[in-house]
């Protein structure tokens, strides 16, 4: 793409478009966000010719990596033979053959498959599933939802009620008289000086108490990523995910695992709850790594169990009047099981879990920089978080803002795109990185940093003593 090119299309932006999570302030006048022209493999090229490691992997979903002829011959003889097809009212082979391999995929029983067109909508859509079970089975009270502070789960007005970052809905109407957020499991944020272990006991301790006090009675259900994705790669403390399930069970309230970025292989596994957590929910939500971020799609898996609570005769005459035009279209089920077949042909679930171990070693040595606080992650998700000192609360966000912005600025100039959260940058690369090219995202990580230190010394942010 020209200069010239490149210019109108950022004009035509300023001028046309509204980004998710977009900057009010300062709209129409962005200046900043790379202009993406094309892409291979990781990598993907901006409009002035770098060529930059994608470390977010799109949105933790592009698992395969761009440019899958694979992906696109599936995608291109499904138009061709049925481009679309309704699930309202009519059935498709691919759907079913989709429905029937994630099937196979997910712990325990839960074999029941319904298909949304994004993690949103998934989890919106398990939502108001988990309410209307309450109502078929008369507890038309037991609807409060348990969440997670730095828990992400959507941005409908249900999956964004659940949501725990509170700036992302701080202008935004959402539900909050029937949800009810329980500390971060974050060790680094929340532990206060305990250990992992001392910590795992306060936040279990705190989830009984919450349920005594609200009434297991009036709780609806349970929802939680095994891993924060969005809220800043929390990975809780060992044993926490399975004491928390333990609990929530004993006290018959729904289990809800939000994998719509720990799905696909991001952990080394199709799904995380069970080979990694050790646990079986009631539903799973999922979405991203589905189709490899080619296709927007995603959906949920329900446990045979509850439905056979709500089906047949115990229905009680009721439908699940709930769904979308594009829910299961042969399209976006072709893509996913293209992508399914690769993950699976070139063994990439192994390949995640040799690759991912070596990951988060070599990250670790970023700590090393006097600006990082904490380095964490599991899996191919990872988080640099930067560390500053200020004088208040309003004065550290400012900085920790600039931090964010500046380290991802030299990130760019060294070929490395990242997530900035703030003062977090978070990565999550395609399934297919080698380690050699975790170790040219490391090293322009580190440079970036070097080069962040001597720009807050020059603005006055950053001194020795810090």
């Amino acid at each position: 793409m020209s200069q010239k090119s490149s210019r109108s299309v950022r004009d035509a932006f300023n001028k046309h478009v509204l980004h998710p999570w977009g900057d009010l302030p300062g709209l129409g006048e962005d200046e900043h966000s790379p202009i993406i022209s094309k892409s291979e493999g990781i990598y993907i090229w901006d409009s002035e010719g770098n060529k930059l490691i994608d470390g977010p992997a799109g949105m933790w979903c592009m698992q395969t990596g761009y440019g899958r002829q694979e992906i696109a011959d599936a995608v291109s003889k499904q138009i061709m033979d049925l481009g679309y097809a309704t699930s309202f009212f009519n059935i498709n082979e691919k759907e079913v053959e989709l429905a029937e391999r994630i099937a196979e995929k997910t712990p325990g029983d839960l074999n029941r498959i319904f298909f949304t067109t994004g993690g949103s909508t998934a989890v919106d859509s398990a939502l108001r599933l988990a309410a209307m079970y309450n109502n078929i089975k008369g507890r038309p009270n037991k609807k409060k939802i348990l969440a997670r502070d730095r828990g992400y789960h959507g941005s409908t007005f249900l999956s964004a009620s659940v949501t725990g970052k509170e700036r992302d809905k701080s202008c935004l109407d959402t539900l909050k008289d029937d949800v009810h957020f329980l500390t971060a499991p974050s060790l680094f944020h929340k532990g206060e000086g305990r250990t992992e272990e001392e910590f795992c006991d306060y936040l279990v301790d705190e989830l009984k108490t919450t349920i005594e006090s609200i009434g297991a009675e009036n709780i609806m259900c349970f929802i939680a990523e095994p891993v924060l994705a969005s809220g800043g790669v929390i990975v809780p403390p060992k044993d926490y995910n399975r004491r928390c399930y333990e609990l929530i069970k004993a006290n018959d309230i729904l289990y809800i695992a939000d994998e719509v970025v720990t799905a696909f292989g991001r952990l080394g596994h199709w799904f995380a709850s069970g080979e990694v957590f050790g646990v079986t929910p009631d539903i799973i939500t999922f979405a991203k790594g589905l189709t490899s971020g080619y296709v927007p799609m995603g959906g949920y898996a329900v446990s045979d169990a509850l439905m056979s609570e709500m089906s047949g005769d115990n229905a009680k005459g009721n439908i699940y009047s709930n769904g979308y035009t594009w829910s299961g279209t042969p399209v976006g089920c072709a893509a996913a099981l293209a992508s399914m077949d690769i993950i699976e042909q070139e063994g990439l679930l192994a390949h995640v879990q040799e690759v991912g171990e070596y990951f988060q070693q070599q990250l670790q040595t970023l700590t090393a920089s006097p600006l990082v606080g904490n380095v964490r992650g599991t899996g191919l998700m990872a988080a640099v978080e930067m560390t500053v000192e200020a004088d208040s609360e309003e004065e550290l966000l400012e900085k920790d803002y600039t931090i964010g912005e500046v380290v991802d600025k030299h990130c760019h100039k060294y070929g490395l795109l990242v997530r900035p959260f703030i003062n977090i940058c978070i990565m999550s690369p395609p399934l297919i990185i080698t380690k050699e090219q975790v170790d040219t995202m490391v090293e322009a990580m580190r440079k970036a940093l070097e080069d962040t230190i001597e720009e807050l010394t020059e603005l006055g942010i950053w001194t020795k003593a810090a």
